[in-house]
């Protein structure tokens, strides 16, 4: 190689701590030239020499942060030493030497995934330092690049996943108006341990159910679609009230990972004349009824526990006369659950309030839902941190 001139030292460009490189080269001279000219630049730089590309493959370690390999090797021609340091070290950047004669083997290399070349008979110290730190930084960039796509296209498959799992309502009613609302706590999810949902049965009995896995995370979330399917499935079947609610504990009881697992439920039936329903509160907060003449919650007794916590436990119902206009809103504790802004918190009595507000304002369906739950987050100073479904079934002006 002809003798490489120094225009000056440079150190390496924002690479933190104590560097180190890998030089694969099989020239003594060259090496020693190369190490000079780096040590020069960055006094305290590690540099491990390989001589082979075998030397080079067992040298290879995850703190290495750049490898600098001849293309021309004992046992490594042309762009094989390139392929086989990528594969082994897909995640540190590469920079490739090459002779005046075979610059145009420096392109090819880039092309085949190097940061970057050099041609020896043209190297110093500057352009060598500069060389490398950018060779770094590009990799760096790369590899967030990468991991960027990686990281969407897993959120999409997420997300259509998720969607797919979201409830389609089976409601043929055109006299009964559904409105729903559904927000996970977690961050950059579609589901949440809520689950909710509203099956029309052959007899006209119109059923809806909304339900709260105890905790938070993945793992809620997918045994809150496992019971919400489980429900639809039994419903179909022609399960209702308590046996329904026998069926889905021992389902919940085979399903969750701990026996300290357990689920708040709300289920309302409809009759086919939509002037009656049956409730069914397991562990659940009170829904509430509208009507042309207010708003008032569901008797709290009589009601169960929640499933998963007493074995061979009774779910008692609550009958209840809807007349020709009415309205009935089921939703989880992450609706209450906030602050009201006096260190306490909504619950029930706060919602209360709320929800007189609102539908004395005239406010019905999705903009009554919207209002409460924004009315709610007001008062907690913030987005409210836990899952939250809303289900609102109607009729007439209720």
């Amino acid at each position: 190689m002809a003798a490489m001139h120094s225009r000056g030292a440079e150190r390496l460009l924002g690479v933190a701590g104590s560097p180190h490189l890998l030089l694969v080269e099989d020239d003594p001279g060259d090496a020693f030239l190369f190490e000079e000219l780096l040590t020069e630049a960055q006094p305290g730089l590690r540099i491990t020499v390989a001589t082979t590309l075998r030397e080079a493959v067992d040298a290879l370690r995850p703190e290495i942060q750049c490898v600098i390999v001849d293309l021309s090797l004992p046992d490594a021609q042309g762009l094989d030493a390139l392929r086989e340091v990528r594969t082994h070290a897909p995640a540190t950047a590469v920079l490739v030497l090459t002779g005046l004669a075979d610059a145009h083997v420096g392109v090819e290399a880039v092309a085949a995934g190097a940061q970057d070349y050099l041609v020896k008979q043209d190297v110093d110290g500057a352009l060598l330092t500069r060389a490398i730190s950018y060779a770094i930084e590009r990799k760096r960039a790369d590899e967030s690049e990468r991991q960027l796509v990686e990281a969407r296209a897993l959120s999409r498959e997420n997300a259509r996943l998720e969607r797919g799992l979201l409830p389609v309502p089976i409601l043929n009613d055109g006299t009964l108006r559904h409105h729903t609302r559904y927000r996970p706590g977690r961050d950059r999810a579609l589901l949440g341990g809520d689950f909710h949902d509203t099956v029309e049965t052959a007899d006209g009995s119109v059923h809806a159910v909304i339900g709260d896995v105890s905790g938070h995370g993945a793992d809620e979330a997918s045994l809150g679609v496992r019971l919400r399917m489980a429900w639809r499935t039994l419903v179909l079947s022609g399960h209702t009230g308590g046996r329904l609610l026998d069926t889905l504990d021992t389902v919940l009881q085979h399903e969750r990972w701990a026996e300290e697992i357990f689920t708040t439920v709300c289920m309302v039936t409809i009759a086919p004349d939509r002037r009656s329903a049956r409730v069914y509160q397991a562990g659940h907060p009170r829904p509430l009824f509208f009507t042309p003449g207010g708003v008032e919650p569901l008797p709290d007794e009589p009601r169960g526990p929640a499933l998963g916590l007493l074995p061979g436990a009774d779910w008692p119902a609550v009958d209840l006369e809807l007349g020709d206009s009415w309205g009935l809103m089921l939703y989880t504790d992450g609706l209450i659950e906030g602050r009201a802004g006096d260190g306490g918190y909504l619950d029930l009595p706060g919602l209360m309030e709320l929800a007189k507000i609102a539908h004395g304002d005239g406010r019905r369906g999705d903009v009554l839902i919207d209002g409460l739950i924004a009315e709610a987050e007001r008062l907690n100073g913030g987005i409210l941190s836990d899952d939250l479904a809303v289900l609102l079934l109607s009729r007439g002006d209720g």
